[in-house]
């Protein structure tokens, strides 16, 4: 995406600060992360301090990727990281919106409301692997201007008023269950293992994983 394209949709406050040709790329997760990322860095990392594992994780294979371009300039965000107003670096929703990766369902793509004075949040459901998948962050190159990019609109699958009004009170009100992730067929969804791992409270995941409480 441009970063341009990004800014332009939000209020100042949470725009970024980078002239608006300026080429980043939003960094999502598929459902096979948990097997051939996480398991593995957990496994190699097992004598060192592990706080939260798959944050730990991502932000190595950021970091790795940073590694590939040592002559240019990549700022990186990730999507747990805030700042010091308790902000989120930036808004992962939207980003991955602009970029076309995954659509944003909110309550403004339902024109019958029926949810009067509760709150709303919204959520992105992917193509391919409906709401089974995590945006992870957002590179960016300073040094890249990219004035002739042309958007492209992220996979609008989730078409019908019905099942716009079914995935938003699925998601607001029983995403414990996780049913709002299968809204349409998916290619791929989190094995078992991988569903138990984020069901489980954070302080009893080291356990799952083969980790001691000397790690935590």
């Amino acid at each position: 995406l441009k970063v341009g394209w990004y800014n332009a949709i939000l209020q100042p406050a949470f725009r970024l600060p980078y002239p608006e040709d300026t080429l980043a790329f939003v960094v999502l997760s598929t459902p096979s992360m948990f097997d051939k990322a996480l398991k593995p860095f957990v496994n190699k990392e097992q004598l060192k301090i592990i706080r939260d594992p798959v944050d730990q994780c991502v932000s190595h294979h950021f970091s790795r990727v940073k590694e590939k371009f040592p002559d240019q300039k990549v700022d990186i965000m990730l999507d747990y990281e805030i700042l010091p107003s308790r902000k989120p670096k930036f808004l992962a929703q939207t980003a991955a919106h602009v970029a076309g990766a995954a659509y944003y369902y909110q309550r403004k793509d339902v024109k019958l409301d029926p949810w009067g004075k509760k709150k709303i949040y919204g959520v992105c459901i992917h193509p391919k692997y409906g709401g089974w998948f995590a945006i992870r962050g957002l590179l960016l190159f300073p040094d890249i201007q990219v004035p002739f990019l042309e958007q492209s609109a992220p996979v609008d699958c989730v078409s019908t008023e019905e099942k716009r009004i079914e995935l938003l009170e699925q998601f607001n009100f029983h995403w414990q269950d996780g049913r709002y992730r299968d809204i349409i067929e998916v290619k791929e969804r989190y094995s078992e293992e991988q569903k138990a791992y984020f069901a489980t409270p954070p302080a009893e995941r080291f356990r799952l994983l083969g980790l001691t409480q000397e790690a935590q």
